[in-house]
């Protein structure tokens, strides 16, 4: 159900976004496609800058918490894990809509609804899901699940977005601490009891 790594978002500390583009832009080649200061410029709350990096293949996400009247949610992420610390990584599928539909009948909750919008690296849809542990939103490293259309599909991509809130993964992360919504992203009941891992199947050619 999943093809390759999307992107990987790493959480900075105040101060130390331009460090780490560097290090991701002169020394790891990558090239910065998107650079946003201030996602929630009107909110007296708190904010955070993102800025996109891309490799080709995939990209990374570097955010960095704006503190106003209280603590970014990037910024309690940091005093938690340390500065560029992985806050998520997103997958992409090869059909978003069935895999959400897959993972919450074996027992996934998304965070929020599926969006769609431009993320810097192109339009795509996502779902954000809860932490991997059960605890402060904030706090959590979680997973990003998404899918970037074909060309024939941009006419209902802009459809879809139209119809959508529009709220980021900053926003339903928010909306959680906000709620007190504290619950892990899976639930393994349906694991079956004696569950074995299967034998494994090396790719043709793979010596080890």
């Amino acid at each position: 159900m999943l093809k390759k790594v999307d992107h990987i978002t790493y959480a900075c500390e105040a101060g130390s976004i331009e460090r780490w583009a560097w290090f991701h832009i002169e020394v790891e080649g990558g090239t910065l496609i998107n650079r946003i200061d201030d996602v929630r410029p009107d909110d007296a709350g708190s904010s955070m800058k993102i800025w996109c990096i891309d490799y080709g293949e995939f990209g990374v996400a570097l955010i960095e918490g704006i503190d106003r009247d209280e603590q970014s949610q990037v910024s309690k992420f940091v005093a938690k894990h340390g500065d560029h610390a992985v806050q998520h990584v997103a997958f992409d599928t090869h059909d978003l809509d069935a895999f959400v539909a897959h993972m919450k009948e074996m027992g996934g909750t998304p965070r929020g609804e599926v969006l769609v919008r431009n993320d810097g690296f192109g339009t795509l849809k996502q779902m954000f899901a809860r932490g991997y542990e059960e605890g402060d939103a904030g706090e959590a490293s979680f997973p990003e699940y998404c899918q970037r259309p074909s060309a024939d599909d941009t006419e209902d991509v802009a459809i879809t977005f139209a119809a959508e809130t529009g709220k980021g993964f900053y926003d339903q992360v928010q909306d959680a601490i906000d709620s007190g919504d504290e619950a892990p992203f899976f639930d393994f009941a349906k694991m079956p009891d004696g569950w074995e891992v299967p034998e494994a199947t090396p790719k043709a050619g793979f010596v080890g």
